[in-house]
């Protein structure tokens, strides 16, 4: 665990480890599988574009890459729906991974809000 002062960077990565953990309990099913897979890239794609708007070199850029990193959240919320609608792992085992994404779109909205001086 890096230790630099930036929780968001290791709340973003450890985001991505608990899906690593969704898709490992996912049932060997083609569409589970599919759902998994798409959820696996999305969110493991926030911790990498966070870390990339982490040492971007212009505000501009710094405001692409949390754009993108809020990008693949919603695309990770419209995954674990479809993974909690289809029964393929109990919905409340999935409750607090939705937490977490709905408060990580909050945090990057206010950010993006914020850096663009809304």
């Amino acid at each position: 665990m890096e230790n630099d002062g930036n929780d968001l960077r290791e709340r973003t990565y450890q985001y991505g480890r608990r899906v690593v953990r969704v898709f490992e309990a996912l049932p060997n099913d083609k569409l589970a599988h599919h759902f998994g897979f798409q959820l696996l890239r999305s969110s493991t794609s926030v911790g990498a574009n966070y870390r990339e708007a982490y040492r971007a070199r212009s505000k501009p850029e710094f405001i692409a890459k949390l754009g993108d990193s809020l990008k693949e959240l919603d695309e990770s919320s419209f995954w674990i729906r479809h993974i909690s609608d289809s029964e393929f792992i109990k919905p409340e085992r999935l409750s607090e991974l939705k937490k977490e994404t709905d408060e990580l779109i909050r945090i990057f909205v206010a950010s993006i809000k914020t850096s663009k001086g809304d």
